[in-house]
């Protein structure tokens, strides 16, 4: 259902030790997959009837610890064609205590066009605002940071011919555009004091309105529903079976022990026996390494472990400094050495698609496989500073699909 309320629908979360700011932990949530930027004049806006979250978990429970809550109301336009702007209102939750700790905050405009919305990048950097908790925010377009040829992958995990640094995969992304909510918190608030690792994830709510008539009164209530959500990358779209995705969505961390199943039988691994006989056998029943990694974290090596409760969350290790500028790390993560990395944590130069696959394929019970989907990194740099993803693709530019040489 998630795919028919694309405002709602979070498709990539990320985890990490600021590099320039290693004393914070940075948290992104992307939503509204696959922005046009040549989309006018249907610009793309968070949605004002919905309610956008992100969650920390300090203890290994599968539940926030704390919370942050961000609801969007749409502004007028300053100028002509200039109508994507929007005040925003940041929430945040921890205990029984909540407490505004932003308001009247402005997300930039949409990058339309050098005339609509000239320089840019000025315009974007005045929407980063400071809340009065010590955070940092961002809220608004950002050029999509994640990168994967998502078109082969999901043409029954097809592998393109190549050579080079690509391998001949093509990123879908490419000139496409998200909209972001990146939040910088003090690691001083993360911290649990105990095994110093925390769980993180995003979701989307929606106002659920009952309507009773009662002795000829009508009575409305509504309550805040969960409509999306997502922690670990690709779980929703690879493991998670299609009849169940609607019910996995609207669950939360703590309730996933009822999916293990399909973490520890993944229907990839039986995919892939079936696509690529010559590489395998792949292992398809008792991946308790897969279990490990996704849902409790590694005991060995001793990097992102936080109890035996099996809950959906990019689980970072806080005492992990990072190794290199954004955009510069092993894009392997742990398994090409670098500990900062995925699955410890999520940074955007990860490249989560070889990762996952390999670990499907079984490189943590000794059958490694140097797969991949020939797509190494993002097609434009990242920023140095926070937000840290680029500025997006203006919509006059019209880039979509390609990739800069």
């Amino acid at each position: 259902m998630i795919s028919e309320d694309p405002s709602a629908d979070n498709t990539d979360t990320y985890a990490f030790r600021s590099p320039d700011r290693p004393d914070t932990v940075t948290i992104i949530a992307n939503y509204i997959p696959g922005e046009d930027p040549a989309a006018g004049p249907n610009w793309y806006t968070f949605s004002p009837s919905a309610r956008y979250v992100l969650y920390a978990d300090k203890n290994g429970d599968g539940k926030p610890d704390v919370t942050w809550r961000f609801s969007f109301k749409n502004q007028k336009p300053v100028a002509f064609l200039q109508n994507t702007q929007q005040t925003y209102t940041v929430t945040r939750v921890e205990g029984k205590s909540s407490k505004v700790v932003g308001s009247g905050l402005l997300t930039p405009p949409d990058n339309i066009g050098p005339r609509s919305t000239p320089n840019y990048h000025a315009l974007a950097m005045a929407g980063v605002h400071d809340l009065n908790d010590g955070s940092k925010v961002f809220a608004g377009q950002r050029d999509d940071g994640f990168f994967g040829d998502i078109g082969a992958a999901f043409d029954l995990v097809a592998i393109r011919s190549g050579t080079g640094a690509t391998g001949g995969g093509k990123d879908f992304f490419a000139g496409y555009a998200v909209h972001t909510i990146s939040l910088q918190v003090p690691l001083s608030q993360l911290d649990n004091g105990g095994n110093h690792v925390v769980g993180v994830w995003a979701a989307a709510e929606r106002p659920k309105v009952t309507v009773e008539v009662k002795s000829k009164k009508v009575q409305r209530s509504s309550r805040w529903v969960q409509v999306s959500r997502l922690g670990e990358p690709l779980i929703n779209e690879l493991l998670i079976p299609t009849e169940l995705k609607d019910k996995w969505n609207a669950s939360t961390p703590d309730k996933d022990k009822q999916f293990e199943q399909y973490y520890s039988s993944p229907i990839l691994a039986k995919l892939l026996n079936q696509l690529y006989p010559q590489f395998g056998p792949f292992q398809e029943t008792g991946r308790t390494d897969l279990v490990s990694v996704l849902l409790t974290g590694l005991k060995e090596p001793n990097l992102n472990f936080t109890g035996d409760t099996p809950a959906d969350e990019i689980r970072l290790n806080l005492t992990i400094a990072p190794t290199a500028p954004v955009g510069h790390g092993n894009r392997l993560g742990v398994l090409g050495g670098d500990l900062a990395g995925y699955p410890n944590g999520r940074r955007l130069e990860d490249d989560v698609i070889d990762i996952s696959e390999r670990a499907v394929g079984g490189v943590l019970i000794g059958h490694s496989l140097p797969l991949g989907d020939g797509v190494d990194a993002n097609d434009v740099p990242y920023l140095a500073t926070f937000p840290y993803q680029a500025d997006p693709f203006s919509g006059y530019e019209n880039t979509k699909g390609q990739q800069k040489p």
